[in-house]
This record gives C-alpha cells, structure tokens and sequence, in this order.
C-alpha cells in the first residue's frame, strides 16, 4: 500500500476484513463475503457490548440506522441511492459498503456530462475487432457490467450530474439484471450473477442538472445523507481524517484542541451567517461541508510542515481558510472580511486565547488576495 496515493478502502482495511471474515458467523447474503451485521460493525466500529476480541475502528460517523437502511437495501432487487449535500460522507460510505460486501469498491463509473452508455454497458477493443471480428473476447466491460458478472458492487457517483440517455440505460440494467450485445450472433446477452447491486451517490445541490426519471427512482432506495451538523461528531471525523493525512506523509504533528475548536466555531458562524443571507450573493459559494473543513485543516497542516515551524498555528489555519472558502472576488472575500471584523475581532478581544491570531492571519491572507 505504501506505492499507492490513496489505496482502496478493501486493501487499506484488509488485515481488519480478513479478521471479521474469519468470525463471522451470520447469515450472509448471496455471494457476500461478510453478513449484514458484520458489515456494519465494520462501517461503524465496534463497542464493548460486541465481545470482539479486539477493537475496530470507526470509519463513517453518522447515524447507525442510515447504515442499516443501505445495507438492506443492497440485500434487495433495488439499487441504493446515496443523496445529500457535499461533504457528508456519501462516496465514502459507498466505498465501505462495496469493500465490506464483495472486497472490491474500485468498480465505479463518474458521472458527467460527458458519460455515455458505452461507460456503463460495453466498448469495443477496435484493434481486435479488426483483426478477429466482434465477440466476447473483443468486448470492453463497463466497470457496471464486470459488477454484474461478478455478483458484485458496481458504484455510479454523481447520478444526477449523467445525462437522461445514460441515467435510462441503468433502468434496464436495474429492473430486468442483464445487458443485451446486439451485436453479437452468440451469447448475445450479459445477465447479472446474485450479489450483484449498484449504489449511486447524488448531490442534492445538483438535483436540477439532470432530474431522475420517476422509472429509475423506482429502481433506487433514496437513503439521505445529512450535513452533520453535531460539533462532537464533526470533530471526531475531523480528528480521524487529519490523523490518516499524517500517517500518509508521515508527519509528527499534533493538532492542538484549541485550533480544532476554532476550526469548527468558524464553520459553524459561517454556516449560521449563510442560513440568515437573504441572497445568494451574501453567502459564500462554499458549501461549507465537513469535507471542506478537513481540507481547510490539510492545507494548513502542509503549509506549516513545509515553510512554517513544522507545527500548526492560527495564522496559518486562518490563512487556509480564507484560501479555500474565497471563490469569488470580491463577494465571497467581502463575506469573509464581514465575518471577521464582525465576530472574530470581538471574540478576540472577549475570549483571547488563539482568536486574535486568527484574526490576524485572515486579515493578512484577505490583504494579499484583495
């Protein structure tokens, strides 16, 4: 794992997968290789009330019976719909559930504009094609169909972002489990194995890009996926996101309480300012995800390492802030500046501690962008 970027949820986790394998004991679905129970003991991690032998780590935080739905759902004819605002979390419970399910969640089709059918049916080889004729051989799978003839997860982020062709391509391969190759005189049809499902992730921003047809949301579980909006919750996925950036750079570096404080309060003022805009042109363009608070931290955490004291200030976490959040000039620096002359200089001067030097770096980083 040590040559990959970022490795795959089933090779990061699977001494921890092989483990729960090998003690599972429940029923299990299909060709699934750990039961319902595991999987979510997996998704969640464990609790003394388990008796495990040892303790897993939790690895999506949010709220168990969101996990329980998607894990029935897959058990099902239906497809899981994943929806909810950026940042909550939906690829990477997508990413879990397929690695616990069928230990392969690299199975996925990225939906844009640009998406065909081709992506999520078949392609051809044209070199074989011309040298041997079109057949099975000369047949490029779609990660959806290699899903299908494996009984496995196929995975389709960004649903709504795909156009109407390709979003009612999947209904076929949803309702009737097979893929037709008219182009083939012999096994001229691809059918799914049992195990096979899909989950789709959508965002709820994006839901008037390209709408779902009323035939394909019957095919799909809608499971909402909501903002966390708990501070307790939000920095322990926070904590454990900046702690495996750490382990990736190798980094020794502690993230000090007091900045991670600040971090979520300033998240939170901004979140609270948004709800109260009478416009869109008085709120950021950020969705001011958890996600994004997370980069916000990364950011800083790098900058400090490379060009800083090799340790995390309020300067720069503010300075990373104002980078990742200011989209638009000048409306969303306006908005940033507002927010600390208006909140932040008086809580300084109020509470003290790391805010004044928070103001400072952000009246510094708005002063070099302006």
């Amino acid at each position: 794992m040590s040559d990959l970027l970022r490795a795959p949820a089933e090779l990061k986790y699977a001494e921890e997968l092989d483990w729960l394998e090998s003690i599972d004991t429940g029923p299990k679905p299909f060709t699934w290789r750990l039961s319902p129970k595991m999987i979510r003991l997996f998704v969640l991690g464990s609790e003394r009330s388990d008796g495990l032998d040892r303790e897993i780590a939790q690895k999506w935080f949010g709220d168990r019976g969101i996990v329980e739905r998607a894990i029935v759902t897959l058990a099902s004819d239906r497809g899981l719909l994943l929806i909810g605002d950026p940042g909550t979390g939906k690829s990477w419970l997508a990413e879990l559930l397929a690695a616990a399910i069928c230990r392969d969640s690299t199975l996925v089709v990225q939906g844009t504009a640009g998406t065909t059918e081709d992506h999520i049916k078949y392609s051809w080889n044209v070199s074989m094609v011309i040298a041997k004729g079109q057949s099975r051989e000369s047949m490029i799978p779609s990660p959806i169909m290699t899903a299908m003839e494996a009984g496995a997860i196929g995975r389709f982020e960004e649903l709504t972002r795909s156009t109407s062709d390709v979003q009612d391509a999947l209904i076929s391969i949803l309702s009737e489990k097979y893929v037709s190759v008219p182009e083939l005189d012999d096994d001229a049809i691809v059918f799914a194995k049992p195990g096979f499902s899909i989950i789709a992730t959508a965002n709820s921003r994006d839901r008037g890009v390209n709408d779902l047809s009323s035939a394909l949301k019957r095919r799909f579980n809608f499971v909402r996926i909501p903002v966390v909006t708990n501070k307790k919750s939000e920095a322990e996925i926070v904590r454990f996101r900046t702690e495996e950036l750490l382990r990736r750079h190798e980094i020794e570096l502690e993230v000090p309480p007091n900045l991670l404080d600040v971090l979520l309060q300033s998240f939170a003022d901004l979140r609270a300012a948004a709800a109260a805009a009478r416009s869109d042109d008085e709120k950021l363009e950020s969705s001011l995800s958890t996600a994004e608070q997370i980069g916000v931290l990364e950011d800083a955490i790098l900058h400090g390492n490379f060009f800083g004291e090799r340790a995390l200030t309020a300067h720069t976490l503010a300075a990373s802030l104002v980078g990742s959040l200011a989209r638009r000039e000048p409306e969303d620096l306006a908005i940033i500046n507002k927010y600390l002359h208006g909140v932040v200089e008086p809580r300084g001067k109020e509470e003290g501690g790391a805010w004044p030097e928070f103001l400072e770096g952000g009246r510094s980083a708005i002063a070099s962008l302006s």
